[in-house]
């Protein structure tokens, strides 16, 4: 497995640092997700899942969450850490995402503090902002990473990391 780490400047995270298995850990940083010109999650009291390679994927609490606009899917799949994720589309009047956001209803041991949060793909939304800045989708249909100014690659699903 070869990459070309980004040494971070100051201020900076390189998702090299991430561990391996993941590490959810608390984030005070305000989130804003906008689908169809609405405002679907505001919070300021949400998680973050840092794993290697990979921006980190935030996680917002239910309670944050216009759920009206989610509509549960048939869609599953499982993390070799946290264990079988749901999914849920997203419907604001006549747009939808499908499988744009997922959730973990019964995480799996080490992750249970996720449980009662959604995480969104912000490739699928019209903008998710993070403290006022507009994120980055981490490349791929896959992943569901926020990229920001203080995070450095290279990250997993680039071009040339499918090995990794």
């Amino acid at each position: 497995m070869r990459h070309n780490r980004i040494e971070p400047a100051p201020g900076q995270e390189s998702v090299w640092d991430y561990p391996r298995p993941p590490r959810v850990e608390k984030s005070a940083k305000h989130i804003e997700v906008f689908f169809n010109n609405v405002l679907i999650a505001d919070s300021s009291d949400t998680l973050r899942v840092l794993e290697t390679s990979s921006p980190p994927v935030y996680y917002i609490p239910r309670a944050d969450v216009e759920m009206k606009y989610l509509i549960p899917s048939s869609r599953m799949t499982v993390c070799e850490w946290k264990g079988a994720a749901s999914y849920y589309t997203v419907s604001v009047y006549d747009k939808l995402a499908e499988n744009g956001a997922w959730h973990y209803p019964d995480p799996a041991p080490g992750y249970e503090a996720i449980k009662d949060y959604i995480a969104f793909y912000p490739q699928m939304m019209d903008a998710c902002y993070l403290d006022g800045e507009l994120v980055n989708a981490q490349p791929g249909r896959f992943y569901g990473g926020w990229i920001t100014r203080d995070i450095v690659g290279p990250f997993k699903g680039e071009s040339g990391t499918e090995g990794w």
